[in-house]
């Protein structure tokens, strides 16, 4: 009996590494093509195994429409996009790939924090506008990044990533996980601090935190309000993680002096 693996992915794509990996099984990949929940549902409802796309969340609705599903699989770190209560109470497992693009999003952190620090982007257009001579008289103020202290909110894989390039740049590193214990940071040469203290201590800030109800808005007015107003913000995680309307607010008070954000 074929095993039917529903995925979502954008027009054209061939499912190459799909389907190597699923060969050594009678698997058959169908492609799913859905902007709305209602034509997500009618194409998936009968699939055995579901590998989730980015445009359709799996709610508690398609998990009460499925029939014969047995897995849902998410293609990065993050399991969000999947109501995770309503899969278990189906007794669907849901698994994710927690190994995926961790050097990459510790390179785009790292490419965030130069890039802000430096102020790229406002050289950048500076000089395809024709008035390079001009930067320096609005630049302001470039910090050195050596010997500062660069705090992590999260230290899954990526952040640990980013504590080993931060050790090039002769950075202080701390950072806040309640789910890592002090020594294991400390066998990577971090410290193990509080949220407060990431915010008030740090000269950079990079978020990795998972999204959930827990860390909905987890930093927020009250965490920007403690940073130096020389700081700069750095989110490669996820964006409910922010509250964004205080961090604009925080900006525009020059509370901090910038961020870089990968996520909304």
């Amino acid at each position: 009996m074929t095993f039917k693996v529903a995925i979502t992915n954008p027009r054209g794509t061939s499912f190459e590494h799909e389907n190597v990996a699923l060969s050594q099984i009678d698997a058959e990949i169908v492609p799913v093509f859905a902007d709305d929940e209602a034509s997500y549902i009618a194409q998936v409802a009968d699939a055995d195994a579901i590998i989730a796309g980015l445009k359709v969340r799996i709610t508690a609705n398609v998990i009460a429409n499925l029939k014969n599903c047995k897995i849902l699989q998410t293609t990065g770190i993050g399991f969000d996009r999947i109501d995770v209560d309503a899969a278990t109470a189906a007794g669907i497992p849901v698994v994710n790939v927690p190994d995926v693009f961790t050097e990459e999003v510790a390179d785009q952190a790292f490419t965030l924090l130069l890039a802000t620090n430096r102020k790229l982007i406002y050289c950048h257009q500076m000089a395809t506008s024709g008035k390079w001579s001009q930067t320096i008289a609005g630049i302001g103020s470039v910090p050195k990044i050596n010997g500062k202290t660069l705090g992590l909110v999260a230290f899954g894989n990526i952040a640990k990533a980013v504590a080993r390039r931060a050790k090039g740049f002769n950075l202080r590193v701390l950072a806040y996980d309640p789910f890592v214990t002090p020594e294991a940071m400390q066998e990577l040469g971090v410290e193990s601090a509080t949220l407060e203290q990431v915010f008030q201590e740090s000269d950079f800030i990079s978020a990795h935190a998972p999204h959930s109800k827990a860390t909905h808005h987890i930093i927020n007015k009250r965490l920007f309000d403690m940073m130096k107003p020389s700081a700069i913000f750095i989110n490669t995680g996820r964006g409910p993680v922010v509250d964004e309307e205080a961090l604009i607010a925080a900006l525009n008070e020059g509370k901090l002096a910038g961020a870089g954000l990968d996520v909304l």
